[in-house]
């Protein structure tokens, strides 16, 4: 790992665009020859959107995946002009400005379903509820939407592409009741006059480990990103590799008498003389306050844990005798194989999922795209 920081920027996170590549190429030999799509929301969960889905397509993605609208029209500025749905929408979402660049609209309800019509001509995903909770037309809901939905298709005014739904991925019978409902909806489709290109159902869990899920393409987020939806299972142990590694560089260095507390609060204390480097990522950052005492950090080689309560800005780790220096790089997570901690252990350590880690790192951090 390189000491070399960029200039002004203390806070980086190196984003592997070959890491993504390698891991959309993976997952599609796991999930046998269907539609890939890649969903790059949340800044392509916080590595870049725009560098996660030109990494995504030249992978083999087939298909690119956001929540809302504003991603999607922020991939076209871009210059990404591949096949793109967005599925998540405000109440009064204008949905004209999307149907103009070619984003495929998810639809969830009657409502949205004239909106995109009148914003037409339309392609749609029609998404329906099958046990998550969350949006999605339920069953009571299926055979009005889908005659209308036939109608329009029938009119012009919109063209249905897809149709989708999402697991929760509490057990394997609680999925696969989800995929019956889900095949309940295909044939209540069918029955309406609807074909729809695209039925996807499968996240990356079940892209890797429920073939009933699967359908006609798979809808990846977070495996590609080279992290693991299993607990308990590595990213290698899945042949995936972490794209993201956040690190800084050691902003100073202090040698303490036993008994010198780090940080406010002084829930850490020196047991004997030490030395104390401090790392200049904080919560404002996306570093999780929770993981405060236990985050672990490797520096020169060797692990260390953060000393003491996590800053807005800054954290300390108590290194003991260790020859560490200011400038030295400490990195809080990336690729085991390098040596890194994983985002899984700072998930551990504040009580959360790997998702979280790396979607929440702030603005302040420079993303720094190698590979």
């Amino acid at each position: 790992m390189s000491g070399t920081f960029p200039a002004g920027g203390a806070r980086e996170a190196l984003i592997d665009r070959g890491a993504i590549e390698h891991n959309v190429r993976a997952l599609r030999a796991a999930a046998g020859s269907r539609e890939f799509i890649a969903v790059v929301k949340a800044d392509g969960y916080g590595h870049g959107a725009l560098t996660a889905a030109r990494a995504a397509l030249a992978g083999g993605a087939s298909r690119l995946g956001v929540a809302d609208l504003a991603e999607a029209l922020a991939l076209r500025d871009g210059g990404i002009d591949a096949p793109l749905v967005a599925w998540l929408h405000a109440p009064d979402a204008d949905f004209a400005p999307a149907v103009a660049c070619g984003i495929e609209i998810g639809v969830s309800g009657s409502a949205q379903l004239a909106r995109a019509a009148a914003a037409g001509p339309a392609a749609v995903h029609l998404k329906v509820e099958t046990g998550l909770g969350r949006n999605g037309a339920a069953p009571e809901e299926w055979g009005a939407l889908f005659a209308e939905a036939a109608r329009l298709e029938q009119a012009g005014r919109i063209r249905v592409e897809g149709l989708f739904s999402h697991l929760s991925g509490t057990s394997r019978p609680d999925d696969l009741a989800q995929v019956a409902r889900f095949r309940e909806a295909i044939q209540a489709a069918s029955a309406a006059g609807l074909q729809p290109r695209i039925r996807h159902l499968a996240a990356t869990g079940a892209a890797l480990d429920l073939p009933e899920a699967r359908f006609d393409a798979v809808r990846v987020g977070l495996g590609i990103y080279g992290l693991s939806p299993f607990e308990g299972r590595t990213s290698a142990s899945l042949g995936l590799r972490p794209a993201m590694t956040l690190r800084a560089p050691v902003a100073a260095v202090r040698r303490v008498r036993a008994g010198h507390g780090a940080s406010y609060g002084y829930t850490h204390r020196a047991a004997a003389e030490t030395t104390f480097a401090l790392v200049p990522l904080g919560y404002a950052d996306g570093v999780p306050r929770q993981a405060s005492g236990s985050g672990p950090v490797r520096i020169r080689g060797a692990r260390f844990r953060v000393a003491g309560r996590i800053a807005m800005d800054q954290f300390v780790v108590d290194v003991g005798d260790a020859a560490v220096a200011v400038g030295d790089p400490a990195v809080l997570f990336g690729d085991p194989q390098a040596g890194a901690p994983t985002a899984e252990e700072w998930a551990a350590a504040a009580g959360t999922i790997n998702y979280e880690i790396v979607t929440r790192i702030g603005a302040r951090v420079r993303r720094t795209v190698v590979g």
